[in-house]
């Protein structure tokens, strides 16, 4: 496998930004279909794909999830055409018969809760970093947020309590030029090291 070219690598990781200010351009809902779909490629663990989303994109839903984000990124959520809560599944294991046929890997699971949550909660963030790139790849702009309440998101979305929120993410078409210069990254040496 050779490696993508100069402007794919770009469109996914050093010309894309974090972005808070956005186009009044509507997203096709088709489209963030096919970013779940790319995404849903990307490796978890037994392939338990515990991701959940709820795409809030209708006057009705904004209202419900504004009072759950702090005054920082309400604006943020009002101005974007969709803001998806990314979560976990706290039972995606019931997945598991279908998903990872070749082992009884449900019972990884179902007498431990605490490996259970924390899988579900390491694997949607893998599964939200995916979606994220893939929601790039298909010329959406994002800007994932963790300023929120969770206990209210889950109270207000996910009463049943299978469901619990992970992270916020806006989506649709951002404001161009970008209103900040790129911040500086850590280099190399800062964050890894050889063993």
């Amino acid at each position: 496998m050779s490696a993508l070219d100069p402007a794919a690598l770009a469109r996914l990781f050093t010309e894309a930004r974090t972005f808070t200010h956005w186009q009044r351009r509507p997203v096709p809902d088709g489209l963030i279909e096919e970013a779940c779909a790319l995404a849903q490629f990307g490796p978890t663990s037994g392939n338990c794909e515990p991701m959940r989303l709820v795409l809030v994109k209708s006057a009705a839903g904004k209202a419900r999830l504004l009072p759950c984000v702090s005054s920082g990124n309400a604006e943020k959520v009002r101005a974007a055409p969709v803001t998806a809560i990314v979560a976990f599944d706290r039972e995606f294991y019931d997945y598991l018969p279908r998903l990872y046929p070749h082992s009884d890997a449900r019972a990884w699971f179902t007498s431990n809760d605490a490996l259970a949550r924390e899988t579900a909660f390491r694997n949607s963030s893998l599964q939200g970093a995916y979606l994220i790139l893939a929601l790039r790849a298909l010329g959406l702009d994002c800007g994932p947020m963790s300023g929120f309440d969770n206990a209210k998101v889950d109270a207000e979305f996910f009463a049943d309590g299978r469901w619990r929120s992970n992270f916020l993410l806006n989506i649709g078409y951002g404001e161009r030029p970008h209103p900040y210069p790129r911040p500086p990254r850590l280099d190399f040496a800062e964050i890894a090291r050889w063993a």
